[in-house]
């Protein structure tokens, strides 16, 4: 528990951690950037300070092939020309400059700066695909699954999402916040699987719960509503089959001028409720149900469950991505236990502790998508906040 310390603590520390990583990237860059220059001094030292029959080519060879991926195409040409121009000024100096063996090492310099510079070519272009891939992307994300805003009916929000599948923004997670006539709904589910393969089925619940929240006048009804979609489009669609029409989820409602929560859960994790003294509290459902996608395999109307919501108090539902992560010895991360007791100025400091503290139990990257969303009733007077928790994909490199 001591990862997450009170009053947003476990936030500046994950930042100071970030920070020493970051200074440490910092001069390997630098280094790595410097690197071509001194094997061409390296190489000059060691011809001119070894006799003629020892040679500096292997540190002007190297020069250019280490620069192609790093820097630009000119950069690299003007490198392979430097570590050519320091062979031929080096057989000057020895008087060997008409030699077959100045020549060899001559041809070979410069073939090897034609390759760098054709490496260069390919890594450049290579990257501007990456770039634009990871543009389009972003783009999607924003599209199915956009950042709520900073308060939505009079709520504090904060959302956050990592992907499991290295440069993927989205996965089989979803989230969603919106201001209706009956109040504020949510919602956060998973379905089953993970990464570009699930988007489908993520893009139809949203598409669903979108249109039904803003329609139903009960969240059981809302329910209903992304049962029937997923069933209908599971029969439309031969990409969306079973397999990721089935999604636990747990939809939420906090109506106007009440201080009263409503949760349906269908099979999700349950959310916690934590309260402005530290207290904390497992929503866990009466009668549990099967997820959505799975009514053929039972009928029973579905049951909203009310607690209270007061003032100051936060509400955090999270998929299974946060329960079932687990640290080198295998032990799961529990976020009741490591949550209760803590304090925090708002839903934003909340998941940015949070995030961080997961990162640390597990050593790094997520092993499966992971969505947070936290709703808090701000207390009386307390100031706007902003968000600082972002949609990140996963960093294999962590």
């Amino acid at each position: 528990m001591a990862g997450l310390g009170q009053r947003g603590g476990g936030e500046r520390a994950g930042g100071a951690g970030n920070g020493a990583g970051g200074a440490g990237n910092g001069v390997a860059r630098r280094v790595v950037r410097v690197l071509p220059g001194a094997l061409i001094a390296l190489g000059l030292f060691f011809d001119v300070m070894t006799p003629p029959s020892f040679t500096g080519s292997p540190f002007f060879t190297a020069a250019p092939l280490i620069a192609a991926p790093l820097f630009s195409f000119r950069a690299t040409a003007l490198t392979g020309a430097l570590a050519s121009l320091a062979v031929v000024l080096l057989h000057i100096h020895n008087g060997t400059t008409w030699k077959v063996e100045a020549m060899t090492e001559l041809a070979t310099v410069l073939t090897v700066s034609g390759l760098a510079l054709l490496i260069n070519r390919v890594v450049r272009r290579s990257g501007e695909r990456l770039a634009s891939a990871r543009e389009i992307a972003e783009a999607a994300q924003r599209a199915v699954l956009p950042t709520p805003a900073e308060r939505i009916g009079g709520l504090h929000v904060s959302a956050a999402y990592e992907a499991a599948q290295a440069d993927a923004f989205i996965g089989g997670d979803l989230y969603a916040v919106q201001d209706t006539p009956y109040g504020v709904r949510l919602a956060v589910g998973d379905v089953r699987g993970k990464g570009l393969g699930a988007v489908e089925a993520v893009a139809v619940v949203l598409g669903a719960f979108r249109e039904a929240a803003e329609s139903e006048p009960t969240l059981e009804g809302v329910a209903q509503r992304l049962e029937r979609a997923l069933a209908r489009e599971g029969t439309r669609r031969d990409s969306l089959d079973a397999v990721e029409g089935f999604t636990t989820c747990v939809l939420g409602e906090i109506p106007p001028g009440a201080e009263v929560l409503r949760l349906v859960n269908r099979g999700h994790p349950e959310p916690l409720l934590l309260h402005a003294d530290g207290r904390l509290a497992v929503l866990a459902p009466a009668d549990p149900a099967l997820p959505l996608g799975m009514g053929e395999l039972g009928g029973w109307p579905d049951r909203a469950q009310e607690w209270a919501f007061p003032a100051g108090t936060t509400l955090l539902l999270f998929t299974d991505g946060l329960t079932e992560a687990r640290d080198g010895a295998g032990v799961f991360y529990e976020p009741a236990e490591r949550l209760r007791g803590r304090v925090f100025p708002g839903p934003d400091a909340l998941l940015s502790a949070l995030g961080s503290d997961v990162r640390r139990h597990t050593g790094g990257g997520a092993t499966d998508d992971m969505a947070l969303l936290a709703v808090g009733r701000p207390a009386q007077g307390q100031p706007e906040r902003r968000r600082t928790v972002q949609v990140v994909p996963r960093d294999d490199g962590v």
